[in-house]
This record gives structure tokens, C-alpha cells and sequence, in this order.
């Protein structure tokens, strides 16, 4: 793998640990793709530092756990200057 992927995937996997980043928010950080992240996050991540890997797997869970309440606070800050 080259060294700037690596590179890559371990700043945005302290990124997503140390802010509890959900992956939009650490592509926008990054100026990369979703995909991009997922990508690096789910598959390049474990074979360069599994700690980081399970660190960043609990996040991002945490965050799926929650998507549906966040969803719903945007629809809710979305109506109600209406």
C-alpha cells in the first residue's frame, strides 16, 4: 500500500476516535469521499493497526445506533422556524 494511504487512513482514524466523527463529517474534514472513508476505515485500517481498527469500528457503531435520532432532530430544526 503506499505510504500517503496510510498515511491517510491513520489521521482520519484518529480523526473519527478523538471527535466520535461520523464518516460525512470525516470526509468533509478530509475533502474525501464517503466511500473513500468506509473504505479505509472497514478494510485498510485493520491491516495497518487493529487497535485503531476496534476503536474506530465502536464509533462508527455508536454513530449507526444514533443515526435515527439525528435524522429526526434535522427534520425537527428543518419545520420549526416554519
Amino acid at each position: 500500500m503506499y505510504e500517503y494511504i496510510e498515511e491517510r487512513v491513520l489521521d482520519v482514524a484518529g480523526y473519527i476516535i478523538d471527535n466520535g466523527a461520523t464518516v460525512r463529517q470525516a470526509a468533509a474534514q478530509f475533502g474525501i469521499s464517503k466511500s473513500t472513508v468506509h473504505k479505509d476505515m472497514s478494510e485498510r485500517l485493520r491491516h495497518i493497526d487493529p487497535v485503531a481498527a476496534a476503536a474506530v469500528r465502536e464509533v462508527l457503531q455508536h454513530n449507526k445506533e444514533e443515526r435515527h435520532i439525528r435524522g429526526g432532530m434535522a427534520t425537527y430544526r428543518k419545520y420549526k422556524g416554519s
